[in-house]
């Protein structure tokens, strides 16, 4: 069993008590003691001081009285026993065991007396407390672990799965399964819902274009010159839409034909009346022109 433990067996370091504040490290090995000591001080004498060490079998150790007295004032009274017992060969085997190995000793406990053992050290607590200490009795309790089980217990903690009854687990693991399914589905819907809606986004910028279509036309339609009638414009085509004031199409082009009868027979009227008042200018230039030609 002894070469089970590993090397050292116990090894501790620290600074000395107040005003101490030298640094000392203390090692218990299978073979021998090590006591090690670094000074610090502001003084000019201690400057120059080098580290020291000791090194003394168990036998020396424990007839060593002196060497005694400084561990305990450094580390403890408590420390100071415990390499005592090391020194006698009072191994701790359980405290120096891996974990591996203290979980399979702690699984062959009963509950209680699991209980009592993590109130003997901080190791054994955390070691009692583990989720690996649980799982390892959750599976050794039950034949077969499902999967659905497995993944519950990361949620919940394999404590709470050893101390949960089946009906009560049954219960828990349908819900999440619902609770999954719902997630599911919900992840496939939400492609379907986008679609829906670029769809009827889609729809809607159509009508909205349809709509202005219908209230902008984008032009007016070509009317021709009738026969049956005086002026021979159809105007009924554009009846809807209101002419602009006084509109000035140009000269060889088509727009000129794309008015309505009014403005064109407006323009007549002003038409002739120039035409008229130009006739009477040169009448009246023409006579008042002395007849120089003649005779």
């Amino acid at each position: 069993m002894a070469s089970l433990l590993p090397d050292p067996l116990f090894e501790t370091s620290g600074r000395g008590p107040a005003p101490n504040n030298n640094f000392y490290s203390f090692a218990v090995t299978k073979s021998e003691v090590i006591w090690r000591w670094w000074k610090i001080s502001v003084r000019a004498v201690d400057r120059n001081s080098k580290p020291g060490e000791t090194k003394e079998s168990h036998q020396d150790f424990l007839d060593d009285t002196g060497l005694q007295s400084e561990v305990s004032m450094v580390f403890g009274h408590h420390i100071l026993e415990y390499t005592k017992a090391l020194c006698q060969g009072h191994y701790d085997y359980l405290e120096h065991l891996s974990d591996s190995l203290l979980l399979r000793i702690i699984n062959d406990l009963e509950l209680e007396d699991v209980g009592q053992l993590g109130r003997t050290s901080r190791r054994f607590r955390q070691l009692c407390g583990s989720e690996e200490f649980w799982e390892q009795a959750v599976r050794r309790r039950c034949n077969t672990v499902s999967a659905e089980v497995a993944s519950l217990a990361l949620e919940v903690g394999w404590r709470s799965i050893f101390f949960t009854s089946k009906l009560q687990l049954q219960k828990l693991i349908s819900r999440r399964r619902l609770k999954t399914e719902e997630q599911q589905g919900e992840q496939v819907s939400d492609p379907d819902t986008k679609t829906e809606k670029s769809l009827d986004e889609s729809k809607d910028s159509d009508q909205t274009s349809g709509c202005e279509e219908e209230s902008h036309p984008g032009s007016i339609p070509d009317l021709s010159l009738g026969t049956d009638t005086g002026i021979g414009f159809d105007t009924s085509s554009c009846c809807d839409v209101e002419p602009s004031p006084n509109p000035e199409p140009e000269a060889g082009s088509d727009s000129s034909v794309l008015v309505s009868g009014q403005w064109l027979e407006e323009n007549c009227v002003v038409e002739t009346v120039v035409q008229n008042n130009a006739l009477n200018d040169s009448r009246v230039d023409c006579g008042a022109v002395p007849d120089e030609t003649l005779g």
